[in-house]
């Protein structure tokens, strides 16, 4: 089937046989060496010093004034953008002046991809510019960009402002929203700020396997496919839990891993199907020792890549300073309705929901049903930094029962502008007792509820062998990476997010 090109298409299509018909290859496969780059001239460029002669760069056409034998084109490289100056007889000293007139006049185009060598100079009007010497085309581009406009008083028209269409077409959000990689770039400094410190700690960083026999370690509808040559079912991962126990039960004091997860569930402006998670394990430390120590790494975090403790998020001010406020589950559900659900029974959580306009499904059991009335009546509320501690023991399958209080369990999870960040426990070390919670997590996968946990058995032999006390975390860091960068969206903060086919 041909396609249909739209007619700047069919010219720049033309242009480029044209092109090629001038004996120029508009794809050379040779190295074209760059000696700086556009941030680098701007810093350091002096009028007095003459400095930046005889050098190379490379970009993109951004703009483009051609006023007869002399034309101002914008280049855009990894840096920024600077300004170019070509004059045909500069360009072109000899009698040829194809190049000039044939090819950069009649046959390049904005977007085109061009080097540049010459020598960096100041224009009447004061800006810094390079005087092109030699102009080489590295990449015709055969598909026009929007072309966003800039009045004389800095307002930005025609910009390429569709969110679907931004998301959809990411590499061309890049090209023309200056911006846009800014948050990308805020992102890795989250990721290496966190690392450097784990890894200060002398904490491992590894690998576990995305494919898993067994999707577990979270509560979720994992994704699966099938391996031919071993004939068996195989999970997308929904968590990397149980390997990095397994890590744990091997010696090591602390292991970490940013894991790619994946869960099959509904997708909304804090969940996309594929996330990231950083989860890390160390041994002999509990839940009150990964409250502080978290709230120590965050914090040190949030000052590295923002420069302070606070952040703006969508018009509100959060403190990431230290410490945290805890309240504990029950608490924060009879603060916000006066009501205790702690001693209640299922039926009674049921006909609770019921009054109070929750919706429930006869797959539910107690977890649920505390998970659903807390975020009714909870999350909304848990702006600043909150730990919310010792969950009941029916939501909390792979934790250590609370050492003191009946029912409950060493295990809180961290809440950021109405979204849980974090999610830790005092681990679960005791094989039997685990075995057991997984056994009852496979009697309500039986009953219907498809997110309820298998046992994993190759992770129970481990235990078998004796892990030492140990506490773990999983962060969000694709929701942590919206707070610092003040994005309301998880596609906003992820290069190419899961999108319905167009």
């Amino acid at each position: 089937m041909t396609k249909d090109y739209s007619e700047q298409e069919k010219i720049r299509r033309e242009s480029l046989k044209k092109i090629m018909e001038l004996g120029i290859n508009p794809y050379p496969a040779n190295e074209y060496i760059l000696t700086t780059n556009s941030k680098e001239i701007k810093q350091n460029y002096s009028e007095k010093e003459n400095n930046f002669q005889d050098i190379s760069i490379a970009g993109r056409i951004m703009s483009r004034r051609i006023m007869g034998k002399a034309s101002f084109i914008e280049l855009k490289d990894f840096d920024g953008r600077i300004q170019v100056y070509l004059n045909r007889d500069e360009l072109c000293p000899g009698d040829d002046k194809s190049m000039y007139n044939d090819v950069f006049k009649k046959l390049l185009d904005i977007g085109d991809i061009v080097g540049i060598e010459g020598n960096v100079f100041v224009t009447k009007v004061g800006e810094i510019s390079v005087f092109a010497k030699k102009l080489t085309v590295l990449s015709k581009s055969i598909k026009p960009l929007p072309i966003v406009k800039k009045d004389s008083d800095g307002n930005t028209h025609d910009a390429f402002k569709d969110t679907e269409l931004r998301y959809r077409q990411r590499s061309l959000d890049l090209i023309v929203n200056d911006k846009a990689w800014s948050v990308f770039e805020t992102r890795t400094k989250i990721f290496n700020a966190i690392r450097s410190r784990l890894n200060n700690m002398g904490y491992i960083e590894v690998e576990t396997p995305i494919l898993q026999p067994i999707a577990g370690g979270a509560a979720a509808r994992p994704f699966v496919t099938h391996h031919n040559t071993l004939d068996m079912p195989l999970y997308l991962r929904i968590a990397n839990e149980l390997y990095l126990k397994r890590l744990i039960v091997g010696g090591k004091e602390g292991v970490f891993e940013f894991a790619k997860d994946f869960r099959n569930e509904g997708m909304d402006k804090t969940h996309n199907p594929e996330f990231t998670m950083l989860e890390f394990y160390v041994a002999y430390k509990d839940y009150n020792w990964m409250m502080n120590f978290v709230e120590k790494l965050l914090e040190e975090t949030v000052i590295e890549v923002c420069g302070s403790n606070k952040v703006c998020f969508d018009g509100k001010e959060i403190s990431f300073a230290r410490p945290y406020k805890k309240i504990a589950f029950f608490d924060a559900i009879k603060n916000e309705t006066g009501d205790d659900v702690s001693k209640m029974t299922e039926e009674e959580l049921f006909d609770y929901c019921k009054e109070k306009n929750i919706k429930t499904d006869s797959s539910m059991a107690k977890g649920k049903l505390y998970d659903l009335i807390f975020g009714e009546f909870c999350e909304h509320q848990l702006i600043q930094p909150t730990y919310i501690t010792d969950y009941p023991f029916e939501m909390s399958p792979l934790s250590k029962k609370h050492r003191t209080k009946q029912g409950l369990t060493e295990r809180f999870e961290l809440f950021i502008n109405a979204k849980e960040i974090a999610n830790a426990y005092s681990e679960q070390n005791n094989p039997i007792e685990q075995r057991s919670s997984f056994e009852e997590q496979m009697r309500l996968h039986e009953k219907g509820d498809d997110e309820a946990m298998l046992i994993d058995n190759k992770f129970l032999t481990a235990l078998e062998y004796g892990m030492p006390p140990t506490s773990g975390i999983g962060i969000g860091m694709d929701r942590l990476t919206m707070l610092l960068t003040n994005k309301q969206s998880i596609q906003d903060v992820l290069f190419f997010p899961q999108m319905k086919n167009d």
